[in-house]
């Protein structure tokens, strides 16, 4: 679900921040990083798992990534940027509604399984998310908003994609009000 993530997330943060000049690049980053970790490897070893929300989807892989921002970096831009990756992955969390899988959210406080989707195959798996309307509405509400921020900030420009490209920065003003 890049799209839901992504967008609900930006849109989120945006908004709640009023910040014009945070880098987006590093919050939709954070805003997916659990799944470009967990699925892969959720794929790949299905038998033993039976999942794609896997360590990273959970409540220490979140507080591990805060955690080295804060380690890592010193206050101003450097630590502003990554700690946009870190709300990226907490804001993930909530919006996969991980206290739905507390074994998984609370790994390995509450055991040492994942919890686990019960199906028998990632195909199953699979076939049940493509066909879920609720995914898809998702999916649906991330572009819309998206794609209105991008024709805000006027992505088609190519210097306004080179700004968003090299800062992370878009031209669409959040509303003060």
């Amino acid at each position: 679900m890049i799209f839901w993530h992504v967008g609900a997330t930006v849109a989120f943060i945006r908004y709640a921040f009023r910040d014009d000049a945070m880098d987006l690049r590093f919050l939709a980053l954070g805003a997916i990083l659990p799944d470009l970790i967990d699925t892969p490897i959720g794929i790949v070893s299905w038998s033993s798992f039976g999942a794609v929300r896997l360590a990273s989807h959970g409540i220490v892989f979140a507080t591990v990534v805060m955690v080295a921002v804060l380690i890592f970096t010193r206050r101003g831009p450097v630590r502003k940027r990554w700690m946009l990756l870190a709300t990226g992955v907490l804001l993930h969390l909530l919006l996969d509604a991980m206290w739905n899988l507390p074994e998984t959210l609370w790994w390995p406080f509450l055991g040492s399984a994942f919890s686990s989707t019960g199906f028998q195959t990632y195909g199953e798996y699979l076939g049940e998310l493509l066909t879920n309307p609720v995914m898809w509405a998702g999916e649906v509400v991330g572009m819309i908003y998206l794609v209105a921020l991008a024709k805000r900030a006027d992505l088609r420009d190519p210097a306004a994609r080179r700004t968003l490209w090299r800062t992370g920065v878009v031209s669409a003003r959040i509303d003060r009000g």
